[in-house]
């Protein structure tokens, strides 16, 4: 676990050194003040609670995410730092790991950030807090079933944009596959086995199943099974990737 350390501090490190960490804090800040108070109406709904606040943060993740996950691995190879990485004494899962936590941990500082919006809320009257908290945990496991999939998009290409809007395109997949706008295409023809197991499939089925304030030992499973899936996959990627 030291290795994993060592690569997650320099990961992380990483991010503050560049203008990169504070431009996506800053826009996801922004983005969510705009999206909150403006487009979700907070002040007009009277009711003192953050579901305008987490309702959009599937959409905003949608986009940030990737663009924060695009250059874990596609810059690394384009820059050819990768063969030094690969010659260090660790193994392809430590470097996946540690680069992974970074970014998990980095999109989890920007989520703490957005406090001030909760205690504007215990200002302005009396929510559920436990409800508010365990949100925040949704949210946070949902950044990192998108961070795991723009990790294992980065690694299969050199260029970042190409890696930016793949991994788009899957999370959207991922998004849509519990509305009824996709699970209506599959009414009627398919067994209702596999209409509720493309449900499951949705971060939107779990992600709100939390916002309700109740920790369903399904929902954190899926999260982690689904996170541990896509971090395979990005090993194995790495591994093919080396003789490249």
């Amino acid at each position: 676990m030291s290795v994993v350390n060592s690569i997650f501090k320099r990961e992380l490190s990483s991010y503050f050194t560049t203008p990169l960490a504070y431009v996506f804090i800053v826009i996801f800040l922004a983005l969510n003040g705009i999206f909150t108070f403006y487009l979700g109406g907070w002040y007009e709904r009277e009711q003192a609670d953050l579901q305008p606040f987490f309702d959009y943060h599937p959409l905003l993740y949608l986009f940030l995410i990737p663009a924060l996950s695009m250059r874990l691995w596609a810059e690394e190879r384009k820059t050819g730092t990768i063969e030094l990485l690969m010659t260090l004494p660790l193994s392809t899962w430590q470097a996946v790991t540690g680069k992974f936590l970074a970014a998990w941990v980095f999109s989890g500082i920007a989520l703490f950030l957005t406090f001030p919006v909760w205690l504007t809320a215990n200002y302005l009257g009396n929510p559920d807090n436990p409800v508010i908290f365990v949100s925040y945990v949704a949210s946070f496991l949902m950044a990192g079933a998108y961070l795991a999939i723009g990790s294992c998009v980065s690694a299969v290409t050199r260029n970042q944009v190409i890696a930016f809007v793949i991994a788009v395109v899957i999370c959207f997949i991922f998004l849509l596959s519990g509305t009824p706008l996709v699970l209506d295409l599959f009414q009627g023809w398919l067994p209702q086995v596999l209409i509720e197991t493309i449900s499951g499939m949705s971060f939107t089925t779990h992600f709100n199943s939390m916002l309700k304030g109740v920790i369903d030992i399904r929902d954190i499973v899926f999260f982690f099974s689904f996170i541990a899936s896509w971090l395979l996959a990005n090993i194995i990627i790495v591994e093919m990737k080396k003789s490249d």
